[in-house]
């Protein structure tokens, strides 16, 4: 019996083939085949310099957002369970564009054995455009504000325009191409990177996947020039200034006092006022106060210029009295209330301030304390109203007012008054 089966050549065949069929069945139960799939896997289009051509060149779209995938893989679960989306390539090559429309999805999968792999869609759906280059001016913005000292001089693109290439439908969207830097705290002339963006006409910003430009690795820089500020007043001559006759030019009073200028640390450093010239002011025949607007930019000196090129205009206020008077002015808050109701609140309808002329001797007139002189008395006022209330003048001897005056108050209930202030309040917040 025993000689039997040691010499039993096909008995020892048979038991091997069932060994090896049964440690399939358990590597299979244990390790199987299964799927697994992996989301936005992007797609690489090779191969398209096929579209170029001397007569007609073109360029491709890619549509119904095929330019990333789901790949689906089939292996084993202990391969599926290393693998990871940077393991997967997926491929469009534009040699195989069929109808003008779509190419195939190559799937490869590195470094592991898988049974299968494939994307879905298993096509990349493209359009295929002219092609078209233009020039555009690049357009250099800042944002943020410099340090306290400095205001922002030249700003410059380099290079100054760019030439883009791409599908002729995105290229005629394009209205403008900016390059925006932050010059937040600055403190010195400087060369920034930046970046192209692309805006429509409606400032709509423009995706560059399909565009590119001639500007290379090296991008465009911004450079961004900085100069220190001052603040440095005015100095007005007044001598072409005439008065009718039995009139007199008082004084002039202007806002406002001082101007922020900036330019070359050297100049700066010499420029202690800005001059302005007799012809700025020069009237003839005042018989009353005139206000005139100055634009200061033409009185700057050479290389000095505004730090706000909005703050030019300067108000001035020419003074004239009548021959023994004196002017005086006083805003409304300094005007003293007498005798208001205790249940109203005023406001005055205008916050100019008051021009007062009083007349008398040189001697008294100068020793007036206007601010604590006028007054208005709202004895007779016990209702809401708007009311035209006669000003008081508390005046020495032989002094009078030149005309009589009265300002316009509005008196309201304080309960009204505070429920407006509340809704105030509540609206600013």
């Amino acid at each position: 019996m025993r000689t039997r089966l040691s010499n039993n050549f096909s008995l020892k065949i048979l038991a091997f083939l069932a060994a090896g069929l049964l440690w399939l069945i358990v590597v299979n139960i244990d390790d199987p085949i299964m799927d697994q799939n992996f989301s936005n896997i992007p797609v690489t289009v090779i191969n398209t310099e096929v579209l170029a051509s001397e007569d007609s060149p073109k360029t491709y779209q890619i549509l119904d957002d095929t330019q990333n995938v789901t790949v689906t893989v089939k292996a084993k679960r202990s391969v599926l369970s290393k693998l990871s989306a940077n393991d997967i390539t997926a491929v469009a090559d534009m040699k195989e564009l069929t109808l003008e429309t779509q190419i195939p999805i190559e799937v490869t999968v590195k470094n592991y054995k898988v049974a299968d792999a494939y994307a879905t869609p298993r096509n990349m759906q493209v359009k295929l455009e002219d092609e078209e280059t233009k020039k555009f001016p690049i357009v250099p913005k800042t944002t943020g504000t410099v340090r306290d000292g400095y205001v922002l001089g030249q700003i410059e693109a380099m290079p100054e325009k760019v030439s883009i290439r791409g599908p002729k439908s995105v290229i005629d969207k394009i209205s403008k191409v900016e390059a925006t830097v932050s010059v937040s705290g600055l403190s010195k002339t400087s060369t920034l990177e930046s970046e192209l963006k692309l805006y429509d006409e409606d400032n709509n910003e423009i995706d560059q996947n399909l565009l590119s430009n001639n500007l290379g690795t090296e991008g465009v820089d911004i450079h961004v020039e900085l100069l220190r500020t001052k603040n440095v007043p005015l100095n007005f001559d007044t001598s072409a200034i005439q008065a009718a006759n039995g009139y007199e030019f008082s004084n002039i009073k202007y806002e406002p006092k001082e101007i922020s200028v900036s330019g070359d640390v050297d100049k700066l450093q010499q420029l202690s006022e800005i001059q302005i010239p007799a012809s700025a002011l020069a009237m003839e025949n005042l018989k009353e106060k005139t206000e005139k607007v100055i634009d200061v930019l033409e009185y700057l000196p050479d290389g000095i210029v505004l730090a706000d090129e909005n703050a030019n205009s300067v108000a001035v206020t020419i003074l004239i009295e009548k021959d023994g008077t004196k002017s005086f002015e006083i805003s409304v808050g300094s005007v003293s209330v007498l005798n208001l109701d205790s249940d109203l609140s005023i406001n005055y309808e205008s916050a100019d301030a008051l021009d007062i002329q009083i007349r008398g001797p040189e001697d008294a007139l100068n020793k007036i304390n206007i601010d604590e002189s006028v007054s208005i008395d709202l004895a007779k006022y016990t209702e809401p109203g708007t009311y035209n209330v006669p000003i008081q003048v508390s005046l020495p001897e032989h002094c009078t007012l030149e005309k009589s005056m009265s300002i316009k108050v509005v008196l309201e209930n304080k309960a009204k008054a505070n429920v407006k202030d509340e809704e105030k309040t509540k609206e600013n917040n």
